[in-house]
């Protein structure tokens, strides 16, 4: 997957949130005078993020902050990762438990973004 679009309330808060606990990046890009557009970069994939009510077109029939559900693949330790999830103030609310991922088993915990979309993190068995 190159990209995915997430709708959400507020894009200043969603890239802190991104930026801070999960370690992504912002870029702009787009035309940066009519219409920037921003995402969230990490590793060869990004996250555009498009503000509700303002959304690029064309777009998702119904787009909805807090609609996804997304997994995240780490090489961190998974128990390091919680104890950083904890220490960012972030609410772990579920897990550890073993997932089906795309490729095989995970060792997985679930976290909520400030618009309640589920983020799943992962490490791969």
């Amino acid at each position: 997957i190159d990209h995915v679009v997430l709708t959400v309330k507020n894009i200043p808060i969603s890239i802190e949130f991104y930026a801070r606990v999960l370690g992504m990046r912002a870029i702009q890009f787009g035309d940066a005078y009519k219409n920037p557009r921003i995402a969230l970069k990490f590793g060869q994939q990004k996250i555009n993020l498009h503000e509700a009510g303002d959304e690029f077109e064309p777009k998702a029939r119904t787009p909805t902050p807090g609609s996804a559900d997304l997994c995240l693949i780490t090489e961190n330790d998974l128990a390091q990762a919680m104890a950083y999830m904890e220490s960012c103030n972030v609410e772990i609310i579920e897990g550890p438990v073993e997932r089906t991922g795309a490729v095989g088993k995970l060792q997985s915990f679930y976290i909520r973004d400030p618009d309640f979309n589920l983020i799943e993190i992962s490490n791969q068995i």
